[in-house]
């Protein structure tokens, strides 16, 4: 029988998330997307006292197994912590989901090599500072939605890697939107071995952040998600080890990038939700309280149907992301084609919810006095993260 009641140890991770998100996160987002230098954001304090408060309390290895240090909570745990971290900071949530996922494939793919293990997985679990953040980057800036266009062989990545001896020297350039691209401590890298194969030609690569010949760019000014670093990366001459390619190139490439795309868009969509939460949550308490035509705001028929199409639009977007995580659980990697349109749905309705609050404050929504404008911003973000929708609604097509 279908269950939708979370267990008792689910229901406390998600409490504890959300009074950490309204205690911390969201004065500390709300202050750092005010600062009109983005790059200033991370070169300050306050980021990096928060993300080390979100390492202290585990957030950063929720999925990771217990033999590392992690937590071993499986997707659906984890989907309830990231919405509620989303409801108050979706920026910080942001931050904390490629670190997670990086880390989650250097422990799958890594397992028995020793070095990788203790040089960056136990120690990231163990981090209480968020200085161990990471990050991966496969878009370039002429390889975006063709990412998944693997079967046309002229297609390929340019950051090229090329064997020598027992090292690998990866040179190139990863996008301007590599999340966590500017600060991360360590990146997992898809870089094409052998072009003529198109990107099943490209390998994955463990590169330390403090490499010579890797350089950051610096942090992309955004419309939202203004605490979420995203830079550019630049190879020039990087050599690491033979034993940082942790998957080779050859026919599996398409297996590894969907099964990132898999799980990482149901993160995606569990911010949609948080945000939806958020504005949802704020426009209500306002229409109780704003009175015009002699009633509140609220008890007129078209407030109330935005108010009620945002309800519509967050219970069903979750339990959307409920179904793919429960498919994570027990068809790892889980269900392409659900959790593709989990987060098309999921970031569609998060645009139209944000902006219709925004319309339910009339013009308080269009000010910094109110939090929902930040949302409507935040929002902007999420259909083009992981994949713009358009690119990934032809891919889950192709598997009707």
């Amino acid at each position: 029988m279908i269950d939708f009641a979370p267990t008792d140890d689910q229901e406390r991770f998600a409490e504890a998330a959300a009074a950490f998100g309204r205690e911390v996160l969201e004065p500390a987002e709300i202050a750092l997307d005010k600062e009109p230098q983005p790059q200033r954001v991370f070169e300050g304090e306050t980021f990096w006292q928060v993300l080390g408060q979100c390492f202290s309390m585990g957030f950063h290895k929720m999925g990771l197994g217990e033999p590392y240090g992690g937590l071993g909570l499986d997707m659906t745990s984890t989907g309830l912590v990231w919405e509620a971290l989303a409801r108050y900071g979706p920026g910080f949530a942001a931050t904390l989901l490629p670190g997670a996922a990086t880390h989650q494939l250097i422990s799958l793919f890594a397992a028995n090599n020793t070095e990788l293990l203790e040089r960056y997985v136990y120690p990231y679990c163990a981090d209480t500072t968020g200085r161990k953040i990471s990050a991966w980057g496969s878009s370039e800036p002429n390889i975006g939605s063709d990412g998944s266009n693997y079967e046309d062989r002229s297609v390929h990545h340019h950051t090229s890697a090329v064997k020598k001896g027992d090292r690998w020297i990866l040179n190139g350039t990863k996008s301007n939107f590599v999340s966590n691209g500017g600060i991360a401590d360590v990146y997992l890298i898809f870089a094409s071995v052998n072009p003529a194969d198109g990107l099943k030609g490209s390998g994955a690569f463990v590169v330390p952040g403090d490499a010579p010949g890797l350089s950051r760019g610096t942090a992309v000014d955004k419309i939202g998600l203004r605490t979420l670093n995203q830079a550019p990366l630049f190879f020039d001459g990087v050599e690491i080890p033979e034993s940082y390619m942790i998957f080779p190139p050859g026919e599996g490439y398409p297996m590894l990038h969907n099964s990132i795309i898999t799980v990482g868009n149901l993160g995606v969509g569990y911010l949609a939700v948080g945000l939806m939460r958020a504005a949802y949550e704020e426009a209500l308490a306002y229409a109780n309280g704003r009175v015009q035509w002699g009633r509140p705001i609220r008890e007129h028929q078209l407030i109330t149907e935005k108010l009620f199409e945002a309800h519509i639009a967050i219970e069903t977007a979750r339990a959307y992301l409920w179904k793919g995580s429960w498919l994570v659980k027990t068809h790892f990697p889980g269900d392409l084609k659900t959790s593709l349109a989990a987060k098309i749905y999921a970031t569609n309705r998060a645009i139209q919810v944000t902006t219709d609050m925004v319309q339910v404050l009339g013009g308080y929504g269009v000010t910094k006095e109110y939090k929902v404008e930040k949302y409507a911003r935040d929002a902007t973000l999420l259909p083009i993260m992981d994949g713009t929708n358009e690119t990934l609604m032809i891919k889950a097509a192709k598997l009707l």
